[in-house]
């Protein structure tokens, strides 16, 4: 397909797909084409994506390491009439992703940044939960060590709202073992893994049956884990 006319000048946060590559939309297909500058967290994974949609463009990498550093290339781009795109690996960008440093900058610059909304594992997780929505507490990663993940479970013990957490496949199970500890073994939970993929598992019930259930199943993945305020039933 010949190329799209370019944005609108400003940085596009670009959601991508978490897992099936069919959730991506068409207009971020169209920034995909079109932005006169596209940024990616990691150059190689990102290709995969723009090859299935048949788009052959350079690439430029931007990830934690010199996402400060290009923060002022990408203004200077913007303000001499170069639109900008930024796409994670996955999902929403500046949602536990990279992108903050680069729409702060751009705001502080005064320069238009545009949102291209899409997948995002935080969302698409609580819709499929069972647990309560109206308000929720997105904690990201928490920390690696023990301490500090007791100690936010510990806080967050009698809080009002569903806690959200995204955890790796190597710590998963520790997580949940401190979660028991803190919470309770009745306490309703919500784990969801590798959400609009083959594998899709979402399971939602007392800690102990989502424990008990998930040690007999796989740990791959990434996952993201919902805790229910204190008195919650199913």
């Amino acid at each position: 397909m010949p190329p799209s006319s370019e944005p609108e000048t400003a940085l596009h946060l670009i959601a991508t797909p978490i897992g099936n590559l069919g959730d991506i939309t068409g207009r971020a297909i169209e920034c995909l084409r079109g932005v006169g500058r596209l940024y990616a967290e990691d150059t190689r994974h990102s290709r995969k994506l723009l090859a299935h949609l048949g788009i052959a463009r350079p690439l430029l990498p931007c990830h934690e390491h010199n996402e400060q550093a290009l923060a002022r290339e990408i203004c200077q781009y913007l303000r001499n009439g170069t639109s900008c795109g930024f796409i994670s690996d996955a999902g929403t960008p500046a949602i536990s992703d990279p992108g903050f440093r680069l729409v702060r900058h751009c705001r502080r610059e005064g320069l238009p940044v545009v949102s291209l909304p899409g997948a995002c594992a935080l969302t698409s997780a609580l819709s499929v939960s069972g647990l309560p929505t109206d308000r929720f507490h997105f904690f990201g990663f928490l920390p690696p060590r023990k301490s500090a993940r007791l100690r936010v479970f510990e806080e967050q013990h009698t809080s009002e709202s569903t806690l959200v957490f995204y955890e790796s496949t190597h710590r998963i199970e520790k997580f949940l073992g401190d979660a028991e500890v803190v919470f309770g073994a009745e306490r309703v939970v919500s784990l969801a893994r590798e959400l609009t993929k083959q594998h899709e598992t979402v399971l939602t019930g007392p800690l102990h049956e989502v424990r008990s259930a998930f040690s007999r199943g796989s740990s791959k993945g990434e996952f993201v884990v919902m805790i229910a305020k204190e008195g919650y039933c199913l």
